[in-house]
Order: structure tokens, then sequence, then C-alpha cells
């Protein structure tokens, strides 16, 4: 009896050391349970505090939210998606997935109404302090308790960094989300906000009192917003400094779009990026402080030369028709005249047949620049075009190329009429072409700047490579060896190294 009493007590201390060790990770300290809460997706760091009392304080702690409406859809949902994609894809008849439409947009009003049910919980919980809130949700009718959340994210938390945005139900484009008379918050001028991006949003009012707002995204803002408000956000908002304008609009009632002119002596901003608007173009007549400019499929032009920090650019765009035979002429000198201090520049300009043409009046337009990319550079164009700007930058130290694969259906265009030169190139140490393929035009193109680049240190060809973008303003080459057989190489050697006036040896890299 005594050794089954004492067997029993045993088994009883083990179970109960067991149940003692199955919940060790709430012995650590809060510190360390905070970066493990920080490693989950916010829902299920925010329903950690429902496993215990050890628990309930500690999402209250979290410096950041991650909100999406998206979370709460099924995995039906996206099956539903998928068939309708596929229809669309395959049967050309519309009323075989208008069906589907309905149901698609049933499961994101569900999702949205289990949605605004949780952030409600968020909004009765004792005051939290949030340093970074992002908030993605659908546009169905919830713009009350999406606006309630983001003021009081604003006003009582404190948020520093804020992200709203708002989706339109599926298929439903066009639908925007619009904000309260009094803007974002109820107290602008006392708000910590210092970054803020909103997507599929009307402009909110009173945006310049937000005195530390120094960083502004506005992506998807509508085609009925008139030119005034864009240019209030250069003139009006004090502190800010960067400022993203991605697949905004700008238009008449008649559907004409609208010039945004910058006249703003006073202002901040060091960095611009435009990108995909529907603006007829940005006029910038005075914006001092501007450091780095990114035009991308938007046209910026300047009205006078008094940008003198500016020296970062990224030029994107695409211009004209598949199939029409009306060619555009466009100088170059159009998207560079006004920025002779630009020292690092992108220029990606494409389209199905070359419209650049040589200046008419040829000029050093890039007095200081020096490191040079042109990136996806069509087989159907004069690969030669680079020179142009070969010719406008005497300083220039690093250039490289990158010419897109070929996919079959290219047709050589119109050549450019080169007239002999004079020019001597005394900086340029680094030649590199990616998508190297051995063609006339670009053996005419590599043989120029043999000649001409009396420093050149480095010549690098390689039949295959990518641009890898390091953000707006920075790249690399990257590329993949590929072998050249010896005909290959002591052709091109031959071809190439014959011309070489630089001083020094030049590295020749065939990859």
């Amino acid at each position: 009896m005594a050794r089954r009493s004492s067997g029993k007590s045993g088994a009883g201390r083990l179970l109960l050391r067991r149940r003692r060790d199955e919940d060790r990770i709430s012995a650590l300290p809060d510190d360390l349970l905070l970066l493990i809460l920080r490693r989950l997706d916010t829902r299920s760091a925010l329903g950690a505090g429902s496993l215990s009392r050890r628990w309930a304080h500690l999402p209250r702690e979290l410096a950041a939210l991650d909100l999406r409406a998206g979370d709460m859809l099924p995995p039906r949902y996206h099956r539903w998606v998928q068939l309708y994609n596929n229809i669309r894809t395959t049967v050309t008849v519309p009323h075989y997935r208008r069906p589907l439409l309905p149901i698609i947009r049933r499961y994101e009003r569900r999702a949205m109404r289990a949605f605004t049910s949780s952030t409600e919980s968020l909004l009765e919980e004792p005051r939290r302090r949030v340093e970074r809130l992002s908030l993605e949700f659908f546009i169905t009718g919830n713009a009350g308790r999406m606006n309630r959340l983001i003021a009081e994210a604003v006003d009582g938390w404190g948020v520093e960094d804020l992200e709203a945005m708002a989706k339109p139900t599926f298929r439903r484009e066009g639908d925007v989300h619009t904000f309260p008379s009094h803007g974002l918050c109820k107290e602008p001028r006392a708000s910590r906000l210092q970054s803020l991006k909103l997507a599929g949003c009307v402009l909110p009012p009173a945006l310049h009192e937000h005195s530390a707002l120094t960083m502004l995204i506005l992506q998807g803002v509508p085609e009925s917003t008139p030119a005034e408000a864009y240019e209030d956000i250069f003139t009006l908002c004090p502190q800010l400094q960067t400022l993203h304008l991605i697949s905004c609009g700008c238009r008449t009632n008649k559907g004409m779009p609208l010039i945004v002119e910058v006249d703003a002596p006073s202002s901040q901003i060091r960095e611009l990026v435009v990108q995909n608007c529907t603006f007829r173009h940005i006029l910038l007549k005075a914006l001092p402080r501007l450091q780095r400019l990114a035009s991308l499929q938007s046209r910026v032009s300047f009205e006078s030369s008094s940008f003198p920090h500016l020296s970062q650019r990224n030029l994107t765009m695409r211009l004209g028709v598949e199939g029409l035979n009306c060619h555009l002429k466009v100088e170059l000198d159009m998207f560079l005249e006004c920025t002779p201090d630009v020292r690092s520049l992108i220029i990606r300009l494409t389209g199905p047949y070359r419209w650049i043409v040589p200046s008419s009046s040829p000029s050093e337009f890039l007095p200081g620049l020096r490191r040079l990319l042109v990136a996806d550079v069509p087989l159907s164009w004069d690969v030669t075009w680079p020179r142009l700007l070969l010719e406008m930058a005497p300083s220039l130290e690093t250039l490289h190329v990158h010419i897109l694969p070929s996919n079959g259906k290219e047709e050589p265009g119109e050549e450019i009429p080169w007239s002999p030169t004079e020019l001597r190139q005394h900086h340029l140490k680094e030649f590199v072409v990616a998508g190297f393929q051995g063609t006339a035009r670009q053996i005419c193109l590599i043989k120029f700047v043999v000649e001409v680049c009396a420093a050149l240190c480095r010549l690098a060809m390689f039949k295959s490579g990518h641009v890898r973008y390091k953000g707006h303003w920075d790249w690399e080459v990257v590329t993949k060896e590929q072998s050249w057989s010896d005909d290959e190489k002591g052709t091109t050697h031959k071809q190439i190294m014959g011309v070489v006036s630089s001083a020094a040896p030049v590295q020749l890299v065939l990859g």
C-alpha cells in the first residue's frame, strides 16, 4: 500500500511539473514576449492577448499595427476570383462571368463587417501608444468607422507613420474614400504625424496644418481633384521634404488634363516623384531645395533654371502607338533643359519606334553629370542614340547601357545619320553594355565610345543581364556569365580594340 501511494504521489508531481513546463514561454520577461509578438502578423499578435492574463496587456504595447481587411477573406473568395479571371481570359461573352461579381463582392462586404468589428474593439481599449499604423480596407460604405479609427490613431495614439489604403470592391474602379470636413483628425496642429501615405482617397482637408509632416505619398487621387489642390501641397505644407504622386489625376469636366504649376520658393521639398499621373504636365517654376526628381511616365517641365541642388534624376517615358506610321520627333533637350547640376541620371525612353532625335542646337546641358544609366533600349531602336547624352555630358565617368532582349518581332528602325565629330571625352572610365548581341549598330556605339574616351579603363559587354534598381536613384547591372567562342572573342576584339584612344590599358570583359 505504501508503494502504491508513493507511485501515485510521484505521478501527480510529474503531471504538475509538466503543466508548469507547458507554459514556460509565459515566464519570459515582457521585452522578450513583445519581440515574439512583433514577428507575428498583427491579427495573430492582437489575438495573443486572449491566451491568458499574463498576455492580456501585451498587445497594447505593440508600437506598430498592420490592419488589413483582406486577412478576413476565406480561401473560397480567392477561388471565386480565380474562376472569374479564368473565364475572363477564355470566354469573350461577358454574361458568363457577370453572376460571379455579386458573390465576390459579398465576401468583401462580410470581410469588412468583421474587420470593422475588430477595429471597434481597439477603440474601446485603454489609450495606447502606436508609432506606425498601416490600414487597408474595402470601400463598402464604411467611411465613418475608418475615419474614426484614423482620427483616434492620430489624436489619441500619437501615430507618426500612417498608411491608409482604400480599395474599391471587385471590379468597381473609381470608388474613393472621403474624409470629414475637419480632415484626418480633430486636432491636426497637435498631431505627431511625420509620414503619411493615402491610396484611393480624396485629398483630406487641413493637410497643411500637420506641421510635423515631412513625407507625403498620394496614390490614386481621383481626376476630379482641382489643380489648385496639388499646388497647395507644395506651397502650404511647411515642413514637407518628400512628395510622391502616383497615378493621380487632374482633368477638366470635359476630360482634358490640366497643368499643375509649382511656384513654391519657400518649399522644403527635396524629393519629388511623379509616376503614371494624368496631368498634362507639372510645370516647375520654383522649388529651390529640390535634390531628387523622378518623372516616370509623367511629364515634368521647367520654366527656369532655379534648381541649384537638383543632383539626381530618373526619367522614364514611353511614346508612340503600335502600328501607327505617324512618328514623333522629340529632341532630348526638352527633358533635360534647366538641370545642369544633375550628377546621377537614370533614363528609360522606349516605344514602338525611336522618337528621340539629335538636338537642332547641340549643347552641354549636363556639365556636372558623373553617372548615367540608359536602360531598356528596344532592339528596334538605333542603339547608338545614347551618343546624344555622351555629347551633352563632358564630365561623365560611368556609362551603363541596358538593351532589351529580343522577342522575335522587332524590325530595324530608322538609323541616326551621325555627322563626323571631334568630340574627346576625358573622364569616362567605365562603359558597360548588358544585352550585347553584336549587331552592327551596337558595335558602332562601342567603337565610338572607345575611340573618343581617352580615360577609359574598363569596357564590359554581357550577352544577358538586367538592371536591379535600388529605389529611384541608384542601380546595379546584374549580369550572367555566358561563354564566348574563340571566334567571337577574336572578332569582337579586332572590331573594337583596334581604335582605342585611351592612354591607359583598357580592361576588356566579355560575359
